[in-house]
């Protein structure tokens, strides 16, 4: 199932090649002449669930406010989130947050954080982000605007643990994101045989091909974020209208989750 998203940057819609996020050679792909509420509005008529705001780093609160606000209850919410503030995004209008650098520091699980922010806010209202990039042949977790790699695999047993803490995953290939070269499939697949929790993937979708295509290799269990590639975010390969209809019953090979 598709996804949407509203990824936010210096205040603007924008879309960016994720893995040089926090480089001086930042590669924008895209910025919007339109608001987050639009975008807001838009995912809101066409009752998508579950789409993602993320705040890629300062300055974006104001417009990240606005989006939840124009649709309550319809969005997650990522970005700075930690357990001093994710209370206020949830009364804001988040149905989740995306927490993952906060419950990690020094590249290792911070257990006592990640238990202390479910007890505040309830696992059925957070969402894991366990972003990564691959080393050799594992993937591992990234931390920091995706540049500090940690220790943790993303594997079964790490997903399996994790399912205890919140109600989904949200997971960027980091070494695709933003370049519209085609999905991580290995990644894809691994995730459709390893995730106990509803997941969403992000990285690399071109087409609509892309997107029948996490759903059969994900077993149906993994959802897709299309970004860069997306009519409405400047791109070619996908148009919105597209990924609305394939989320209508009957119109994706596999059906709704």
């Amino acid at each position: 199932m598709f996804r949407p998203c509203i990824d936010l940057h210096e205040g603007k819609v924008k879309q960016i090649v994720g893995g040089t996020l926090g480089e001086a050679g930042l590669r924008t792909n895209f910025v919007s002449e339109k608001s987050a509420v639009w975008f807001a509005e838009l995912y809101r008529r066409d009752c998508l669930q579950g789409g993602h705001v993320i705040q890629l780093g300062a300055g974006n609160e104001t417009e990240a406010r606005a989006a939840l606000a124009a649709y309550p209850g319809g969005l997650h919410l990522g970005g700075g989130v930690n357990l001093a503030n994710a209370g206020e995004w949830l009364n804001a209008g988040a149905s989740h947050v995306i927490v993952t650098s906060w419950v990690f520091r020094e590249g290792r699980v911070d257990w006592t954080r990640l238990k202390e922010l479910v007890k505040t806010i309830g696992r059925d209202r957070l969402v894991l982000d366990l972003s990564c990039r691959k080393r050799g042949e594992k993937y591992f977790v990234v931390t920091d605007r995706w540049q500090n790699f940690t220790n943790l695999e993303v594997a079964e047993e790490t997903l399996q643990t994790f399912s205890s803490y919140c109600a989904e995953f949200l997971i960027h290939a980091v070494d695709v994101e933003g370049l519209c070269r085609g999905i991580d499939k290995e990644l894809v697949e691994k995730l459709g045989r390893w995730s106990p929790l509803p997941t969403t993937y992000a990285g690399g979708a071109n087409s609509l091909a892309d997107l029948a295509a996490v759903t059969q290799l994900g077993g149906g269990k993994i959802d897709l974020t299309i970004g860069s590639a997306l009519d409405i975010f400047g791109g070619q390969g996908v148009t919105y209208a597209e990924c609305v209809n394939f989320n209508r019953p009957g119109k994706s090979s596999l059906g709704a989750r």
